[in-house]
């Protein structure tokens, strides 16, 4: 009989689909990135799943009767009914092993945190705080009708309405030739123009342009653009509140708290963040690194669920050294289900 010594992790987002093979030492022997896995955001995502599972297995020479398990974080999970579109994104053909899928918030958590209890706040393709406490529940902002406002199309687009509403000065002189130049235009005009219009038709492009200028917001509010802070603090605010929010579930008071994600991850919104959480009113939150990226995380989940034993040699060994992990956490990461779409 075959020795089943090798598990799949899957961090399917919505612009990239993440998959590790790693053996049952933790030894990471293929890595893949494909496309979107949310059928919300490109109707390909079987072909993309599937075909980075096929990868990973074909470059670690991996058969598929030596899977122990496969876990896949999808983003879009969110009630039962999806598994309809969700568990054919892993059927391939021959691979018989048990399968776990989750919302991707899940297995970045299990990352971040290694299981232990603790918040994510990510921010990024879209926005989400997830939250497992002490005593195991698992809780999303999204859990008490709350969204943090801060994924990066929505950092775009409010940048560009301070702009046409006529709110910036001198400070954001920078900020406005880097937003006419992202859009072609020549002028504010130019681009009121443009904008009441509807910019572009096709939503999914028109969102992924505003995302893509999101940078641009963050770099211009720690240079001093007024348009840009205002932008990023808001954001920062609702991103308190939800942790907060979260953080009241917890009985411990020092609660760790991790932050994913092109947004939430830069170098402005990490320094406000640590700042405002200083004046947290309910608990002390302490920032911390993330453990394993969230592709890792389900690695580890799918360790765990087929009851082999996770040690600390095996954690290190998934840590983020190899160049291709290294390559991955450069990407952006998106959050998963997303339901405050413009």
């Amino acid at each position: 009989m075959q020795q089943k010594d090798v598990v799949i992790g899957i961090d399917g987002g919505g612009t990239h689909t993440r998959v590790i093979a790693a053996d049952i030492q933790g030894n990471i022997l293929a890595h893949s990135i494909k496309g979107s896995a949310s059928i919300y955001r490109d109707s390909s995502v079987q072909v993309n799943v599937q075909s980075a599972i096929e990868d990973v297995m074909n470059k670690g020479g991996i058969e598929a009767g030596r899977v122990a398990g496969l876990a896949a974080g999808i983003a879009g999970y969110d009630a039962p009914e999806d598994l309809e579109w969700i568990t054919p994104l892993t059927a391939v053909p021959g691979l018989a092993c048990p399968k776990w899928h989750m919302n991707d918030a899940l297995i970045a958590h299990y990352g971040a945190h290694l299981a232990r209890p603790g918040i994510i706040a990510i921010a990024g393709t879209g926005s989400i705080l997830i939250a497992i406490n002490e005593e195991g529940r698992y809780l999303r902002n999204y859990d008490f009708h709350h969204y943090a406002a801060s994924a990066a199309r929505l950092l775009g687009y409010e940048a560009v309405f301070e702009v046409l509403a006529g709110h910036a000065d001198a400070s954001d002189e920078r900020l406005v030739a880097r937003m006419l130049g992202h859009w072609n235009t020549a002028t504010v005009t130019e681009l009121y123009h443009l904008a009441s219009g509807g910019f572009d038709a096709d939503r999914k492009a028109r969102d992924r342009c505003f995302g893509r200028f999101a940078p641009a917001v963050t770099e211009e509010a720690a240079l001093g653009s007024a348009a840009a802070i205002r932008v990023c603090s808001r954001a920062v605010k609702q991103i308190k509140t939800g942790i907060e929010l979260l953080g009241a579930s917890f009985k411990q008071y020092h609660v760790p708290v991790a932050f994913i994600g092109s947004v939430a991850g830069s170098s402005y919104f990490q320094a406000k963040l640590r700042e405002e959480l200083k004046n947290a009113s309910n608990r002390q939150y302490t920032v911390v690194t993330p453990q394993l990226p969230p592709a890792a995380g389900a690695v580890l989940y799918a360790l765990e669920q087929t009851g082999l034993p996770v040690t600390a040699e095996i954690i290190r060994r998934l840590q983020p050294s190899g160049l291709l992990l290294r390559q991955a956490q450069a990407l952006e990461h998106e959050a998963p289900s997303d339901p405050a779409q413009l």
